[in-house]
Formats: structure tokens, sequence, C-alpha cells
């Protein structure tokens, strides 16, 4: 059996810039420092800065009064925002700058009088936060049907942006249909989906015709792990979402030559090496790293958590 590593897998800037912040703000305030929603979809990391002294908390009723709070990568709504103000928390935001790229879209939109279409997952926190840029004006599809469903007040002022973890090539149905309907609709100056999620759903497309299955290193609430495990299945190869090595069913590998191994953009390299070490140790020989982009993608810290203040 042979292992093939996909390449660029695992940890993106946002995810790296995330996980650090939280780390220097317990250095600089200590423990316990409150987060709202998981940092990212990735269990192993959750529990990581858990032990560290982390408060994982869904709203922020949870936070005591002058607690400090990091908003998660996802983002948040502009209400949380003003609810954290109000409270007198100290806030230290950990969205990925790519995630506030959209939101201040959908800002200069809204401002120029266009409604805006958000394609995305109904319930993901980077949806809630986007969506929650604005009051009104904002409608969420994630199929082609709800395209076909869509009524807007003002189908000749209409803009479209995207959750930045979507398939790529689902995403690009969804735009198509919105064009058919409304020909005049607004397109995002850049590509929302993020350069993380490209790269890595490029990665396995060029994995995937070389192996007999697929195994994805990410969190099952990990949006752009399921992508991966998506891509795969369109090149019908069987493909496995897995947290972590101990989730490996041995009967996934078992007579197969080539096994295909990823991990999504929130998933630690550690976990990755550790599924190499279960493979080998169910037969595996050679572990190749595949051809791939090298990312050399690095966002700056909050202002308050630079090195000199860690």
């Amino acid at each position: 059996m042979e292992v093939m590593l996909a390449q660029p897998r695992g940890f993106c800037a946002g995810v790296d810039r995330a996980i650090e912040i939280v780390e220097r703000a317990l250095q600089l305030r200590g423990a316990p420092i409150y987060v709202r929603h998981e940092i990212v979809h990735n269990n192993h990391v959750v529990a990581d800065l858990r032990a560290k002294g982390a408060v994982f908390v869904e709203t922020l009723d949870e936070v005591p009064a002058g607690g400090t709070v990091i908003f998660s990568a996802h983002g948040v709504s502009r209400a949380v925002k003003r609810d954290a103000e109000v409270r007198g928390l100290q806030v230290f935001d950990a969205t990925c700058p790519l995630v506030t790229k959209v939101h201040i879209e959908v800002a200069k939109l809204r401002a120029s009088g266009h409604e805006i279409v958000m394609i995305g997952h109904a319930g993901h926190p980077e949806v809630e936060g986007t969506m929650g840029q604005s009051e009104r004006g904002m409608y969420l599809v994630e199929t082609v049907a709800d395209v076909e469903r869509l009524a807007p007040t003002q189908p000749d002022r209409l803009a479209y942006v995207t959750q930045t973890t979507l398939s790529v090539d689902d995403a690009a149905e969804v735009v198509v249909a919105l064009k058919r309907r409304f020909p005049a609709i607004v397109e995002p100056k850049k590509a929302d989906i993020c350069y993380a999620t490209q790269n890595r759903q490029d990665a396995v497309k060029f994995m995937a015709p070389r192996v007999d299955v697929v195994i994805v290193i990410g969190s099952q609430t990990s949006s752009n792990s399921n992508r991966l495990r998506e891509v795969a299945e369109r090149f019908d190869v069987p493909a496995y979402l897995v947290d972590s090595a101990t989730d490996l069913d041995p009967a996934w590998v078992q007579g197969k030559a080539r096994v295909g191994v990823t991990a999504g953009a929130s998933a630690p390299e550690v976990l990755v090496q550790q599924l190499v070490e279960r493979l080998q140790a169910l037969g595996a020989g050679s572990v190749r790293a595949l051809d791939g982009v090298q990312e050399e993608v690095v966002f700056p810290l909050p202002k308050g958590l630079s090195k000199a203040a860690a």
C-alpha cells in the first residue's frame, strides 16, 4: 500500500491566526479566556485550547461582566458586536480577514442600495455572521432550487456574496442559476471562496484520480473538510471524513494499492502524521507528498496581541 499526501492540506493562514490569538490572549490575560463558538471547527484544536484555559460559549450571556471574549474565525453579526460593547467586554476578534472582506462587501453593497443573495449553508456560523451584517435586504440560498424560489423585492438591484468554505463547483452552479434569473446581478470583485478552500479542493482533484480511496482529516462540523470529501466522491473514489486516526476503519483501505490523505483547513498536521502511522501499521509502505501549491499567506494579529504585548 502506498500513501499519497495532498498538497496543500491542513491549517490555513486564518486558522493559524485564530489559534494564535487565543494562545496569546491566554498568555497576556491569563485564564479563563472566553471564546464565542468553537474558534475553528476542529475537535482536537478546541480540546487543546480548552486544556490551556479557554472557555467556549455559544452566547455572550455566558461571559461574566468585564471578561475577555474572542470572536471565532467564522465572524459574528453586528448585533453580537454591539452586545459585547454594551456589556463592556474586552474583545479580541479572530474573524478570518477573508471573512471580514465579505462583511465589508455586504456593507458597501447595502449602502449602495443593493439587496444581497448569500450562497451558503444555513446554520453555519460564518453564514449567520455575514447575514447579520444587515438587518434587511439579505437572502440565503444553498442550491439551484433555492435560486428558482427566490423572490427579492428589488430584482434589478441585486448582488451576491458567498460563504468562504463552499465547494467551488457547487457554488459555480448556483452562480450560473443566479445570473440566468437575474442578468444584472452584481458579483464580487474578487471571488469570496478563499484561497485555502480553492487550493485544497484543487489538490484533491489532482489526487483523487491517482488513488483508490481518500481519507480526509477533519471534524464533522468543518464545512471545508466535508467539501473535500465530496470533491473526492465526484471522481467516484470512496472518501471518508475522520476526526483522527482512531476513526479509521481498516476495511476502508484493505486491499487498496494507493490511499490518498488530506486534511481540512482547520485540522493540524499532527493528525495527518498520526493517520500515516496508523496506515503504516496496517501495511502501508511508501509515503509520498504530491506536487501542489506552496502557501505563504500570513495574516497580522489584532492590536494588543503583538509579540511585544505577549
